[in-house]
């Protein structure tokens, strides 16, 4: 008689699958619980806008080398403390210390008016005194020679140095209300108007960067410019490059205004007096905050925004608003995930608009991080909600990116567009610090609320151009992909990272090592 028992070997491979099942069911259950905990915390005791007031409205900008970005890396450290956060300030370098003062411009002929306007970023103070003086535009001339002939007329002067804008009026007030001849019209005027200034300033013989120095080296007063945010009527703000003269920009109505008095032989003077102080050279430093990892402690996930900002405005959406996100994703993690497998460490990086500075700084001063990194994400493109994210060329980002953005909600999830394995381009931001050492990098890019027009690098870049909603969603979002990272049984391989070649096939190649801006002070640069 033949036996009807299973063999042994069955029973235990039976019992190897069912425990394998219990487990995956017990792991997705655990995963589900825990990102109910962070939907919960998320919606019902965001910390977003508290902290948005804390760090615009009172520390406001947070230009590289002033006080204020001192005070926000303080500030920051402060509040992850409090929320039982490990964090510190780490030196990467020196930077030229600067720090703005109150600004004054008014015209005094041919009539009286205070005027809109700001020293860009960086510019020397007046010394104490207001500066009174006329207005001369940089005039048509033929070349370089017979500019060299003009400059003595500069001594004592105001120069203008920008193109008088046609219209102050943002395109789609055109586009609502105009009839179609009539913009083509003005977008034709503007455009050659632009490529006739153009040639004017390449006749100087100098770029829009030499020009200022060399008019201060022939004795000018001051450089006036505007830099118009093109279609959206803001102040874009950068730095400026003089070192003994103000350099001002003046609002596109009022630069407007003078401009036309003096092209009609009307002379008009204004007086400036601006304040900032010159610190000297000043130590520069990113902030870190860290929870350990209890099982894989020495394998990374990060989370990543630049601190920094311009300061015309308050750096609000850049990028107080990656910032807060990722403050926020680590207070939720704090709260709901104190224990994490793998560690998380967020960078607050410092310098990043001056060429990703302080993130290229911990790249190369950190080996043993980069080299066990899981995964960074970061953000930095203004306060819309997070609606694309590509694998920055790496051959299996695919298949660790869409496991970790299946465990996110739906109603966060269905709006994002993927694209793997993606190219490794879009230096612009610090992922690509990591990514140029083959370390995974992801940009988690959001919708752009008019970012580039309206509030990029602009005096209107606040804390009212917040949309909290969105913010909170990338908050969630970030803290989910994260605990995925840190929780995955696999490790993000290294192997083929596609930044060998760009999508042309070309080289892909990157700046010096940062160790040439770690001593100061530096020439600031746009």
């Amino acid at each position: 008689m033949k036996s009807t028992s299973t063999p042994c070997h069955l029973h235990i491979r039976y019992i190897s699958w069912l425990c394998f099942v219990l487990l995956t069911i017990f792991v997705r259950a655990q995963d589900a619980a825990v990102i109910d905990r962070m939907v919960q915390e998320a919606n019902g005791n965001s910390q977003l806008q508290k902290l948005a007031h804390e760090l615009f409205d009172r520390i406001g900008p947070r230009l590289t080398g002033t006080p204020q970005l001192g005070q926000a890396n303080d500030w920051a450290v402060a509040k992850y403390t409090e929320w039982g956060i490990a964090a510190r300030n780490e030196q990467w370098g020196e930077w030229k210390g600067w720090e703005r003062g109150i600004t004054h411009i008014d015209m005094v002929s041919p009539r009286v008016k205070s005027l809109e306007g700001t020293q860009l970023a960086w510019s020397p103070s007046t010394r104490g005194k207001t500066v009174t003086a006329e207005l001369i535009i940089i005039p048509d001339l033929a070349d370089s020679m017979a500019f060299q002939q003009w400059l003595p007329n500069v001594k004592g002067k105001f120069v203008m140095v920008s193109m008088n804008q046609p219209t102050g009026r943002p395109d789609y007030n055109w586009q609502e209300f105009s009839t179609k001849e009539s913009f083509d019209k003005m977008k034709a005027a503007r455009t050659q108007q632009t490529q006739d200034w153009t040639k004017r300033i390449r006749k100087t013989g100098y770029s829009t960067r030499m020009l200022p120095i060399v008019l201060e080296k022939a004795g000018a007063a001051g450089v006036i410019g505007n830099n118009w945010s093109s279609g959206f009527g803001v102040d874009k703000i950068f730095n400026a490059y003089t070192s003994k003269i103000p350099t001002v920009d003046i609002a596109l109505e009022d630069y407007g205004m003078l401009y036309r008095l003096v092209e009609s032989g009307d002379n008009p003077k204004i007086s400036i007096r601006t304040e900032s102080k010159d610190l000297g050279t000043v130590p520069v430093f990113n902030t870190l905050a860290e929870i350990k990892g209890t099982e894989k402690p020495d394998e990374y996930v990060m989370l990543s925004a630049h601190f920094d900002s311009w300061d015309g405005g308050t750096g609000a959406t850049d990028n107080g608003t990656g910032t807060l996100t990722m403050m926020e994703a680590m207070r939720i993690l704090k709260a709901v995930y104190p224990n994490p497998k793998r560690t998380i460490l967020v960078g607050h990086w410092a310098s990043e608009e001056q060429g990703l500075n302080g993130s290229r700084a911990f790249v190369e001063d950190h080996p043993e991080i980069v080299s066990k990194l899981q995964a960074l994400f970061n953000q930095d493109n203004g306060t819309g909600r997070v609606v694309n994210i590509s694998g920055q060329g790496f051959e299996h980002s695919g298949e660790f990116i869409k496991r970790w953005l299946a465990a996110v909600p739906a109603n966060v999830r269905d709006s994002i567009k993927t694209s793997f394995p993606g190219t490794p381009g879009g230096g612009g931001s610090d992922f690509a610090s990591f990514v140029a050492v083959g370390a995974p990098g992801f940009s988690l890019s959001s919708l752009s609320w008019s970012y580039f027009n309206y509030t990029w690098h602009t005096n209107r870049d606040t804390y009212d151009k917040i949309v909290f909603d969105d913010l909170r969603n990338n908050a969630l979002l970030t803290a989910i992909m994260v605990y995925m990272a840190s929780e995955d049984k696999e490790t993000f391989p290294r192997g083929k990272a596609a930044l060998g070649v760009d999508r042309q096939g070309r080289p892909v190649t990157w700046p010096a090592p940062v160790k040439a801006i770690r001593k100061g002070p530096v020439a600031p640069v746009n």
